[in-house]
């Protein structure tokens, strides 16, 4: 695989997580309108697991990855990492991108949860080759995002 498909693979990793944080941050969240009285202590039968609700964010986020990706969209990746990216970082990602020419990208099989880390295994199919992709993921302040 050449070289700048997995120097592009490598910062898409770290972009995507500012894209998943994003995506987090601005998903609507239940709300209590003011007049509603505040939901029982204990978890009723419809309340998901927080391991249910972590692997679910995950999930999502791995599959924002692999769209940001397979789309060339390195403003959307830079939106998934935990820390903010400069534009200098998204313009060399997104220029590594556009070289490596048309990708597709897939989740082989589900990312593995661990507490408040995660892995999704993103597999790129390039003209230059196919690789697997580890992508470390991290439940920062409540949200998943891609470290870095």
């Amino acid at each position: 695989m050449n070289r700048a498909l997995t120097a592009g693979l490598v910062l898409a990793g770290v972009a995507v997580v500012g894209v998943v944080l994003g995506l987090l941050l601005v998903a609507p969240s239940g709300t209590t309108p003011p007049s509603a009285t505040p939901p029982p202590a204990t978890r009723t039968s419809t309340s998901a697991p927080p391991d249910e609700v972590d692997s679910a964010a995950v999930n999502v986020l791995a599959k924002a990855i692999v769209d940001a990706i397979t789309r060339h969209d390195s403003a959307a990746f830079g939106k998934l990492t935990c820390r903010p990216q400069s534009a200098e970082a998204l313009a060399g990602l997104q220029r590594t991108w556009d070289a490596a020419g048309p990708v597709t990208a897939t989740l082989p099989k589900p990312p593995e949860l661990r507490g408040e880390s995660a892995t999704a295994v993103v597999h790129v199919e390039a003209a230059g080759g196919t690789k697997d992709t580890p992508f470390p993921l991290h439940k920062e302040n409540g949200k998943w995002c891609v470290p870095g």
